[in-house]
């Protein structure tokens, strides 16, 4: 049976999560509480997990994966009712976001719209990422199977992760690739997630430069008249404003 204890809690979880919206989605500042239970999916869809997740561990039977069902169809959210959240949590636009059985995210993580945490195989027992506290998952991105991604990690848009990811480090790609901007992380929940670096355009780029210079090094030695040199993009951030936002 759902105690005193159990109901407190998950009233601290949801007020906790309707102040993270409005910490990091800039549309949701000087919105009213009620205003951001009502009208932003990524909260409504959690609070019901908050509910279903705590049926689900007092065993109460149909309800957990009832709620779950009916959130979805209304939020464009999946969060199966045994994954563990923790406080801060928070899911900007929400739609497509997949959450499965046995994930464990941390406090103060921050997820974008059509993120997966999948699994793999067809096994049972912990097949789902670990999220651990303070890290953000970028647009559309897909981390499958028991990864751990480390405290304040980031992972851009579109990364597919296999692999775990180290604490205070930014992945990028299809596997994801580590990744920095000028010599320095990438940091900020708010970070620019369209400009990232790419490093195989990267590794291409430099590959590009050395066959260059070897074509350049056998027109020298055999007389032949020299090889124009072939231009290569230089991949960096660009300036100006961020395209980061809510």
């Amino acid at each position: 049976m759902l105690g005193l204890g159990t109901l407190r809690r998950v009233a601290k979880e949801i007020t906790s999560d309707v102040t993270a919206a409005r910490e990091r989605d800039p549309a949701a500042r000087g919105v009213g509480a009620l205003e951001i239970l009502t009208g932003w999916a990524g909260v409504q869809a959690l609070l019901t997990h908050r509910v279903s997740h705590a049926l689900w561990e007092t065993g109460v039977p149909f309800m957990p994966r009832a709620l779950a069902y009916v959130s979805r169809s209304v939020t464009g959210v999946e969060i199966h009712p045994a994954a563990r959240i923790g406080s801060d949590f928070f899911i900007d636009h929400g739609s497509g976001v997949v959450i499965g059985e046995t994930t464990e995210i941390g406090d103060r993580v921050t997820l974008y719209q059509g993120v997966t945490l999948g699994g793999t195989g067809f096994a049972r027992g912990k097949r789902h990422p670990t999220l651990e506290d303070g890290v953000t998952v970028g647009s559309g991105a897909k981390l499958l199977g028991p990864v751990t991604v480390g405290c304040n990690a980031k992972v851009g848009a579109n990364t597919v992760v296999i692999e775990d990811v180290p604490a205070q480090t930014t992945v990028v790609g299809n596997p994801g690739h580590p990744v920095r901007v000028e010599g320095r992380p990438v940091e900020g929940p708010d970070t620019d997630w369209i400009h990232l670096p790419d490093p195989i355009a990267e590794a291409i780029k430099e590959l590009s430069g050395r066959i260059t210079d070897l074509e350049r090094k056998l027109a020298a030695g055999s007389g032949d008249e020299q090889v124009g040199s072939g231009e290569v993009t230089e991949l960096r951030p660009k300036k100006g404003p961020s395209s980061a936002g809510g």
